[in-house]
């Protein structure tokens, strides 16, 4: 045990040392700086931008921003989606594989287009290579570098001074969106891509060596896990050798997970001229997410009750590290395993490196209340960090009314308008989860989508919802919505609806969250800055890293506490297996 802390240590020390590194690069490359690589990208930057016939140095306000990154998705989707449904005319097509049904085709766009990657299918006797690359592949970079770039905007926004920034404008949604491909996530996935190949990951235009299944694994594998995507090349995803062979590329992976949400919390801190406000955001995150890798890993080494009622040994012994290994592989063991399923979900990566049906009902619990809290701690590439300042925003606001006095932040005032906009944008994707499960669970369309009974299937349905909403993508493995050969198609109707309402779901919680995003972006960016003065409220301290790591626990507790109750937490209580 003992052991396992120090390698979660080891890691979370890694982190921090490229924190600085990478969110000193990106301030530079977001605020127009020159960096290393300038002389080898700028040019093809300058003519992206000819091509495409963009002026990058034109200011936009948050509804033009906003107009470009909705535009930009949506044409993605319907690129993705005509990719899908003519896999037949693909190049390369030696499978001779077929395109999918139109609603596991709707729902797997919308998933790569959310940057979900939630997955109804197998990858490697789905798609092709064409449709992995062309299709998937470059999703993973544009659906990120969106997440990214409204990020960015909203940072402007906050740091935004009337006289020196043009009044109300965020920034250019085009000019961001390149950046932060050309000059962040295809570099980055490059290096990592390389370093996958030297562990053993694959990569490989051919489709199949005898009985084994090939592809272009390591090129998907980096950009999957550094722009938090999560999708795999293989059903079975990081815990398959050809994606993820040894223990240093599992720390690799880990590591890209977090490299760009926690390095943009330092960016933060740099583009509003406060390093001590991204060390409180850093340090409210921390927290959470060193509290979801310790009470995992604590689960899942002691056993369940279940396991001990079977007579199955639980404790350490030679050539097995004990605990809980059924779903887990032996190479990562119990703290790999824990640790990457805390990373998996406390970002909105959702890749696995072991099969969540398998959790203890306590271990399990840990990655539904990491999905509970909205994707605050760490969370998605740029999502991660817009959303943790909506409830940073609300904090202020609560604690405003503590003391009796208009709520400020960064000397720009919490007024009506955003109060209103940081209440919906917090409450939207629980109120998308909940309706959706409820949708799910009470009709008869939700039953052939879930394999498992009693506490386990409740479970299965709720995360389902619950990792769709929040953009994750990983599962409890019972959940389903691919049509299986079935004579007379029976339970279609059910498999139909399951594919819609996810894909559905993924949608409107990714777009909505974003638009009320930029319309706080919008509100603060033509706010006059007042000085600070003895009743202002610090936001910089330990104090208040605690109120907003209260605000966060409290308003996930109170959305999902019930819903938990009846799944995950009554399943770790009980001796039976369901």
């Amino acid at each position: 045990m003992a052991q396992g802390f120090l390698q979660v240590a080891i890691f979370c020390l890694l982190l921090i040392v490229a924190m600085p590194l990478l969110g000193g690069y990106m301030a530079r490359v977001f605020t127009g700086g020159r960096v290393f690589l300038t002389p080898v990208i700028g040019p093809l930057e300058r003519l992206t931008y000819r091509v495409v016939r963009v002026d990058a140095e034109r200011e936009q306000d948050w509804k033009v921003y906003a107009r470009g990154a909705i535009l930009f998705s949506a044409a993605s989707w319907f690129l993705l989606y005509l990719i899908l449904r003519t896999q037949t005319l693909h190049p390369g097509n030696s499978p001779d594989f077929h395109s999918g049904t139109w609603d596991l085709s709707f729902n797997t766009t919308s998933s790569f287009v959310t940057n979900t990657n939630w997955q109804f299918y197998g990858g490697e006797t789905t798609l092709t290579n064409f449709s992995q690359m062309v299709g998937l592949a470059v999703q993973n970079f544009v659906s990120a570098a969106v997440g990214i770039s409204v990020a960015i905007a909203l940072m402007r926004a906050i740091a935004a001074r009337r006289g020196v920034s043009p009044a109300g404008t965020i920034g250019n949604f085009w000019a961001d969106l390149v950046r932060a491909t050309y000059y962040v996530l295809l570099p980055l996935s490059l290096l990592a891509a390389i370093v996958l190949v030297s562990q053993g990951v694959i990569q490989s235009l051919h489709t199949s060596a005898g009985p084994l299944v090939l592809g272009p694994v390591a090129s998907q594998e980096a950009i999957k896990e550094l722009g938090t995507n999560g999708g795999g090349f293989f059903n079975v995803n990081s815990a398959m050798p050809f994606e993820n062979p040894t223990a240093f590329s599992n720390l690799v992976e880990m590591f890209l997970m977090l490299l760009i949400p926690v390095s943009l919390v330092w960016t933060y801190g740099r583009m509003v001229r406060s390093r001590r406000q991204g060390y409180a955001i850093f340090a409210a995150m921390g927290l959470l997410f060193v509290g979801a890798v310790a009470a995992v890993l604590l689960a899942e080494q002691h056993g369940t009750p279940a396991l001990r009622a079977a007579g199955v040994n639980t404790n350490a012994f030679s050539g097995s590290t004990g605990g809980n290994m059924e779903g887990k592989e032996q190479i990562f063991g119990i703290t790999d395993s824990a640790l990457w399923s805390a990373v998996t979900t406390v970002t909105s990566t959702g890749a696995v490196n072991a099969a969540f049906e398998s959790l203890s009902g306590i271990g399990g619990l840990i990655p539904f209340a990491n999905l509970s809290v909205s994707e605050t701690i760490f969370g998605g590439v740029g999502s991660g960090l817009y959303s943790m300042l909506l409830f940073v925003l609300l904090a202020v606001f609560i604690g405003g009314l503590m003391v009796g006095r208009t709520p400020e932040y960064l000397g720009k005032k919490i007024e009506a308008r955003e109060v209103r906009l940081v209440t919906l944008g917090t409450l939207f994707t629980p109120l998308a989860i909940l309706i959706s499960t409820a949708l799910a669970t009470a009709t008869a369309y939700g039953k052939p989508s879930t394999f498992a009974s009693g506490p386990q299937g409740f479970s299965e349905n709720l995360y389902a919802y619950e990792s769709q909403a929040n953009n994750n993508g990983s599962a409890f493995a019972g959940y389903t919505g691919y049509h299986q050969p079935n004579p007379g198609n029976v339970g279609a109707h059910g498999i139909t609806f399951a594919d819609l309402l996810g894909g559905t779901t993924m949608l409107f919680s990714r777009f909505v969250p974003m638009l009320i995003v930029l319309a706080i972006a919008g509100s603060l960016a033509g706010k006059r800055v007042t000085p600070a003065g003895l009743g202002t409220m610090r936001t910089d301290t330990p104090t208040f890293v605690f109120l907003l790591i209260g605000v966060v626990v409290l308003v996930g507790a109170l959305t999902f506490f019930p819903a938990l109750l009846l799944g995950p937490v009554v399943q770790g209580l009980t001796n039976h297996l369901f």
